[in-house]
């Protein structure tokens, strides 16, 4: 499996002020885009959520964000090591998604940028 790069995933109170120090931070405007109920502000390798308390309590759990080249490869690689993948293959507005339980507890998002036709 590639790994192409990773995102730090933060759960925020105030969306508008973090976006701000971030924005001013890496000197890259933020993409913005909802999903569940939870805002999302893509910034750089930062990725800023907030929402209703049950939704961003889920998100809290996962470490980062991986991205690699692709899900499906992720999701036979992962599997084949001794992980436990929880949620996914699934599409998102950007490709597909996966959530997979490491066997040391550890939970990531694997992500890759196939976006179905």
């Amino acid at each position: 499996m590639e790994i192409l790069g990773t995102t730090l995933r933060i759960c925020v109170d105030d969306l508008e002020a973090a976006v701000a120090f971030y924005e001013g931070l890496t000197g890259t405007p933020a993409l913005r885009f909802e999903r569940g109920g939870v805002s999302v502000a893509a910034i750089g390798c930062f990725l800023l959520m907030s929402g209703p308390a049950a939704e961003i309590d889920v998100l809290r759990k996962v470490a980062a964000t991986i991205a690699v080249k692709d899900v499906d490869e992720a999701h036979a690689a992962l599997t084949r090591v001794g992980a436990k993948v929880i949620a996914g293959p699934v599409p998102t507005p950007a490709g597909r998604n996966l959530i997979a339980l490491h066997p040391d507890g550890s939970v990531f998002e694997y992500v890759d940028r196939n976006v179905p036709a």
